[in-house]
């Protein structure tokens, strides 16, 4: 993807951050999307320092007009746009009947809508180039786990959108990757069904069950590069997924104990 121009949303912290480096490090040309415009900067500076060409744009994917803004300011910037990784998400947990229409919706608003959002607005250009579009799902799109109802609906559902605009995109030589992460570090677990931050909290998850964001960043760069149809990230992920597709019993034997609801501070109310 050497020179590539990629647009990553959700690219603050996290994986987002991680695969703009990871892109950095193999000569992409970077457009950096989130809301937290401050961070994005410092990151762009960062990556600037070591030669790689990267810009800022403050964006929220559930805000209509927003994701047409990056990809204008990446047009504007290189003149094309090669990618686009939509990675931008948070977690709602609860138990499905403590839960309320309005934790779904806004749920969906990002996970999915925010992913809709994006890729309508750079599908225009990356078809002009033959491109790439990476969709950040999770293991949650294959493993329903208790208390994560609302944000698996929402993976599941970008797994099957995947798999429809995979075969849309063939006649365009555009390729579609769908990335599933099991448990990688990052902000997701520390934010409320609100998405507020609470970074003191403790982590709900064991930490030898967490992998680094940089080595999910680098296996989720390589599926891009080599237009994979899929790539479960982790091999915790992987051996989930499977677990489920070939021996789900096991599976349900093991997901009690995996539970979302045990997540700090997780109503944000």
């Amino acid at each position: 993807m050497k020179d590539d121009v990629v647009l990553v949303t959700g690219a603050s912290s996290g994986i987002g951050a991680a695969v703009a480096r990871e892109l950095g490090k193999r000569g992409a040309r970077l457009v950096l999307a989130a809301r937290r415009k401050a961070a994005l900067e410092e990151l762009a500076a960062e990556l600037a320092s070591r030669g790689v060409a990267a810009i800022a744009v403050e964006c929220d994917v559930t805000k209509d007009g927003d994701p047409e803004a990056a990809v204008a300011a990446a047009v504007e910037r290189f003149g094309a746009l090669d990618a686009v990784l939509a990675n931008a998400g948070f977690g709602v947990a609860g138990r499905f009947e403590a839960l309320t229409i309005e934790d779904h919706r806004r749920q969906m608003e990002t996970n999915l809508f925010g992913v809709l959002r994006t890729l309508l607005a750079a599908l225009p250009e990356v078809k002009k180039r033959r491109g790439r579009i990476g969709v950040v799902g999770s293991v949650n799109g294959y493993v329903g786990t208790p208390a994560t109802s609302s944000y698996c609906m929402s993976k599941f559902a970008l797994r099957g959108l995947c798999d429809c605009l995979r075969v849309e995109m063939a006649p365009h030589g555009v390729s579609v990757t769908h990335l599933a992460p099991g448990f990688v570090e990052s902000e997701i677990r520390f934010k409320d069904n609100r998405g507020k931050l609470h970074s003191g909290a403790k982590d709900p998850v064991p930490s030898w069950l967490v992998a680094s964001a940089e080595d999910a960043a680098e296996e989720i760069v390589t599926a891009l590069e080599r237009r994979e149809k899929e790539r479960v990230v982790t091999f915790h992920g992987k051996v989930a997924v499977f677990l489920q597709r070939h021996a789900p019993w096991i599976v349900d034997a093991v997901v009690p104990l995996v539970d979302a609801d045990r997540r700090p501070d997780r109503a944000g109310r």
